[in-house]
């Protein structure tokens, strides 16, 4: 895969961070020197628009780097897509006409770091409905809830999330919104020690009256599918889609580790290298079919979506993309640390870690659950928000 011409991932940059990942996954410790040089090099960046500073990448472009980082830092690349999936939507809606967001690319561009607030327990439509609290108050609402799986926590100055108003029981309200670092009313938990994405550092954010002033509420909408304008949508498709390509990176991370492996594995039954088994063969040609599929399919939806070929299906076929990317990704690591063997399961082995990331994705929304849901419900023409949702 090529760089793009505009592309800030030199090879030495990209081979740093591939020599920290291990240590930051051993030591569930932010992937802060992997941030600050991305930062550094523009990485943040890429979805600004030229005319706000940045180099203009459509989601087609960005997507790709996301991908080629990915394959080196899978952590790192998830984490920082919860910021650029931020600035994307925000530089969509202005190639659109809608500058109500156009404060996210000023923001971006003097260095501000967006992360993600979507995440709560006990709620599985994250973006559609809300379990936090919005109470409308003069200049702005107060926001009382939980939220989780918080990428960036260590260094984002700017939290994007929702939150719920229902103050109309029959017509709850969707209130998106950026919370500041300087903000009142808000602690971090450290709860991030789980099997895979650790570098993410991915704490929750507990808002306990935390205020928003209206500057930063940049949406109040109808709750459900019936809110998702152009913001909601945009910022979906960012998103999944660039969840899709941090997943088919880990994919293609492991083929390539996985064939240097075999090539010097051998079998007291052989003369010859694993590679000349059969069902080495067979493997790992199921693997590169499996990447095969996978290749062209997120292709289409990032461009399909940069020019504007989007239509009532865009919710399903989106879901669709990063669904079958994950289970085949996943597919790929399993089968894997099959045909390397027991070395597979060592911590020093590269597999093992590639593994534990992979198994994050089947978490991301939309997961599998919700997934399934949607797409069903969309194709039978069903509305997403009829209630009750099931029998």
């Amino acid at each position: 895969m090529t760089a793009a011409s505009s592309s800030v991932l030199t090879q030495p940059l990209l081979e740093r961070c591939r020599e920290r990942a291990p240590g930051y996954d051993r030591d569930n410790k932010f992937c802060l020197e992997d941030f600050n040089e991305l930062k550094a090099e523009g990485y943040l960046k890429m979805a600004i628009p030229k005319e706000f500073g940045g180099p203009g990448m459509t989601l087609s472009e960005l997507s790709r780097e996301t991908r080629r980082l990915a394959q080196y830092a899978p952590a790192t690349a998830l984490c920082i897509n919860m910021h650029n999936y931020w600035v994307g939507t925000a530089a969509d809606l202005a190639r659109r006409g809608d500058k109500s967001c156009e404060w996210i690319l000023k923001d971006a561009a003097a260095g501000e770091v967006f992360a993600a607030g979507h995440a709560e327990h006990g709620n599985d439509i994250p973006g559609l409905l809300s379990t936090t609290k919005a109470e409308r108050v003069d200049g702005g609402y107060k926001l009382t809830g939980r939220k989780c799986f918080g990428s960036l926590t260590p260094v984002w100055t700017r939290l994007g999330g929702h939150a719920m108003d229902t103050s109309e029981p029959k017509a709850p309200k969707i209130v998106h919104f950026f919370l500041t670092r300087d903000a009142k009313g808000y602690t971090v938990k450290e709860t991030w020690d789980v099997m895979g994405m650790r570098a993410t550092r991915s704490d929750d954010t507990i808002l306990e009256g935390a205020f928003v002033p209206d500057k930063y509420i940049v949406r109040v909408v109808p709750a459900g599918a019936a809110g998702a304008d152009m913001f909601v949508a945009g910022f979906f498709t960012w998103a999944l889609v660039n969840f899709a390509n941090v997943y088919y990176g880990i994919g293609l991370r492991t083929r390539e580790v996985l064939i240097e492996q075999l090539k010097t594995k051998t079998s007291i039954a052989l003369t010859r290298p694993m590679i000349y088994h059969p069902e080495v063969q067979h493997g790992i040609a199921e693997i590169t079919m499996d990447l095969e599929t996978i290749g062209p399919h997120v292709e289409a939806i990032a461009a399909d979506w940069s020019e504007g070929r989007i239509g009532p299906d865009w919710l399903a076929r989106l879901f669709a993309v990063k669904h079958r990317t994950v289970e085949a990704a996943f597919g790929i690591v399993d089968r894997a640390l099959d045909l390397s063997g027991g070395f597979g399961m060592f911590k020093k082995s590269e597999l093992e870690r590639l593994f534990r990331d992979c198994r994050a994705g089947r978490f991301h929304p939309a997961n599998s659950l919700l997934t399934h849901e949607l797409v069903g419900k969309i194709s039978l023409g069903i509305n997403p928000d009829e209630q009750p949702r099931w029998g």
